[in-house]
């Protein structure tokens, strides 16, 4: 069965009501990025960071997967499909699709602040009890933090991502500005065999890159351009 891989960004949520930070005014939902998606700002106001994920989790909870997402869920029809996405949003596990890589931590999931990657304390939430009161402790008596992938935090799972990378039969990469490393390293994997798509309607800088092809739409309508006109 031939192997396609999935890029997705911001864009993918957005479509679903669903905000990630963007960058563009150094605010996400209203708040300062250095305050609540950096180790420094957990340092000095973990109630804060705390606070504040507990309040995207219940937005999370809200939001439900569109059509871009199922589309891709589809494909696991006629290709082992492996969706590596920037967003920490649960809405690709949501649409059904069975093999997702998180490179920036899974907003549904909190651990340790001493430990996060250490399994015994990672901790999954349900929609019925998804806050955590500020003070709370993992097992190992830090206090439980998000399993977010601050700003300037090392991203464990670029290396996975990149060895399913380099071994797609297709690549296709959906509403990310690119502009966000590692993840957007991860075309320098590609096989030189492999077609690119980028699905955005924006102009994305693609300077150095091998040709590719820009479908210049949105997540759901680029998924059904992909699928139909480049019979994927």
């Amino acid at each position: 069965m031939r192997k396609i891989v999935f890029l997705t960004g911001a864009g993918m949520s957005v479509e679903s009501g669903f905000k990630t930070f963007r960058g563009n005014d150094g605010l996400w939902e209203n708040y300062p990025v250095e305050q609540v998606a950096t180790h420094e700002g957990w340092e000095n106001n973990p109630t804060l960071v705390t606070n504040f994920y507990n309040m995207l989790r219940k937005k999370l909870y809200d939001a439900e997967p569109n059509k871009g997402h199922k589309l891709i869920k589809d494909l696991e029809e006629n290709y082992k499909v492996t969706v590596i996405t920037q967003n920490v949003d649960n809405l690709h596990e949501k649409a059904g699709s069975t093999n997702v890589i998180h490179l920036h931590g899974e907003l549904t999931k909190v651990c340790s602040s001493r430990e996060p990657y250490n399994p015994e304390y990672i901790r999954e939430l349900t929609p019925e009890n998804c806050e955590i009161t500020p003070g709370m402790l993992a097992g190992d008596g830090s206090l439980l933090r998000p399993f977010i992938v601050f700003f300037n935090e090392n991203v464990p799972m670029i290396e996975p991502a990149a060895e399913v990378t380099s071994k797609a039969d297709i690549f296709v990469i959906v509403r990310t500005s690119l502009n966000v490393y590692p993840a957007a390293g991860l075309v320098q994997y590609v096989p030189a065999t492999a077609p690119i798509f980028l699905i955005d309607p924006e102009e994305v800088n693609a300077s150095g890159w091998r040709n590719i092809t820009h479908i210049k739409k949105g997540a759901s309508q680029g998924m059904e351009e992909l699928i139909q006109e480049y019979r994927i």
